[in-house]
């Protein structure tokens, strides 16, 4: 009983230097996926962000719930259709998108968090985001992809989000935005965190996924690569080891960097406590992208 009762001190010993160092930094957590899905797994991610609001640091929770929106459609008689990763959004799709966000994942993820005795607040991504519409164009055809009502990030306001910051509350943030005629776009929840950090000057960028990290062998979980410069993640994307759904993490983190944010993380929401072993203890568990000038 001792013996338990001393490393559990240790694991707070060990926090501590990382917890004087964060103290009043701006953390963007970005989670959604599978992990929406799954009420105890995403309880512990806001246990540990309710944790981090509470010994100081300044967590901002950007998330998605693109399997509820899929169930949601089905119930309507809408199919779900995507189109490179991304989901095309029709003017009916995009009514589902904003009540199962806005309404019904949002205010319940407040919930849990307010659940932990800490303040948190949910705010629609329109109210904050503007956006331009997305296109891309086929490397095979030269045809223009059009995803509908799908955005690309032009401007966030993030004075909603400082003012809550500032009254030691945790925004929680869905990812939709609003273009210059009110028109709501479904936006791609990691470029939306990516976003709303630049705009924060947060100084870390977390991404919670269904995997440990980043790894050289995607099959193989014992490949993990814990920490990459900036340098060697772009080859690795050229060499095609970041592919399909990281990529667009690894954008945001990318982009993240040129902006200023110290480092960008890529870690396993399903392992227990995994934001808290990322962000405060000596080795880790998963992925921090850094400067290639950093230590």
């Amino acid at each position: 009983m001792i013996q338990a009762a001393i490393n559990k001190a240790a694991v707070l010993i060990e926090a501590l230097p990382y917890i004087q160092k964060f103290r009043g930094d701006t953390v963007v957590v970005k989670f959604g996926g599978s992990i929406i899905d799954d009420e105890a797994s995403y309880a512990n991610i806001l246990k540990d962000i309710a944790f981090m609001e509470l010994v100081g640091l300044r967590p901002v929770v950007v998330h998605g719930g693109g399997k509820a929106i899929s169930r949601r459609m089905t119930e309507a008689g809408l199919k779900p259709n995507f189109l490179n990763g991304l989901r095309v959004t029709d003017a009916e799709t995009i009514k589902v998108v904003e009540q199962t966000l806005n309404h019904e994942v949002n205010p319940h993820l407040v919930e849990v968090v307010e659940g932990f005795s800490c303040k948190a607040q949910g705010i629609h991504g329109q109210d904050i985001i503007s956006v331009q519409k997305h296109t891309d164009t086929d490397p095979q055809s030269g045809e223009t992809l059009d995803w509908g009502f799908v955005g690309d990030v032009t401007r966030v306001d993030v004075s909603p989000i400082n003012h809550a910051l500032e009254n030691e509350t945790i925004p929680i943030i869905t990812p939709i935005g609003k273009d210059a005629d009110g028109q709501c776009y479904n936006i791609n929840a990691d470029a939306a965190a990516g976003a709303i950090a630049r705009e924060l000057h947060a100084r870390k960028l977390v991404f919670l996924s269904d995997v440990p990290g980043l790894l050289k062998d995607p099959e193989d979980p014992d490949t993990l690569m814990s920490t990459l410069r900036l340098n060697e993640v772009e080859q690795l994307i050229k060499d095609g080891v970041i592919s399909g759904g990281m990529l667009p993490k690894v954008g945001g983190a990318i982009k993240a960097l040129h902006a200023g944010i110290k480092k960008t993380h890529i870690i396993d929401a399903g392992m227990t406590h995994s934001l808290l072993l990322e962000l405060f203890t000596d080795k880790g568990v998963g992925t921090e992208i850094i400067l290639d000038s950093e230590s």
